[in-house]
């Protein structure tokens, strides 16, 4: 399939996360990760977050891998660019990833 139909795929998997409640979103932009998943960046999260974090990313895994196989690509493609958004949106003083996996804080 063209790539303008993966990037419209994406677009509308973005949207289904701007869509998630507060606490979600907060720690989606907190942790983006280049694979397109959450992270936690502090030691020994509670139960909870990591709850939060395993549910929010099988739910992402899920929609990346329909997105892929509608439009003929694979997982991994949809997956980095789909963490390059959500890097790239990130603002200034949140946690990030960097191509070898190494979190900074975003300037």
């Amino acid at each position: 399939m063209p790539r303008r139909n993966l990037a419209a795929w994406l677009g509308f998997a973005l949207l289904l996360a701007v869509s998630m409640p507060a606490p979600a979103l907060s720690l989606e932009l907190e942790a983006a990760k280049r694979d397109g998943l959450v992270g936690v960046v502090v030691a020994n999260p509670s139960p909870d977050v990591e709850k939060l974090v395993d549910s929010v990313n099988a739910k992402r895994r899920a929609k990346y891998q329909q997105i892929a196989k509608e439009n003929g690509t694979s997982f991994d493609a949809v997956a980095a660019l789909a963490g390059a958004k959500l890097v790239e949106r990130a603002a200034k003083g949140e946690f990030v990833t960097d191509a070898q996996g190494n979190w900074f804080q975003k300037k």
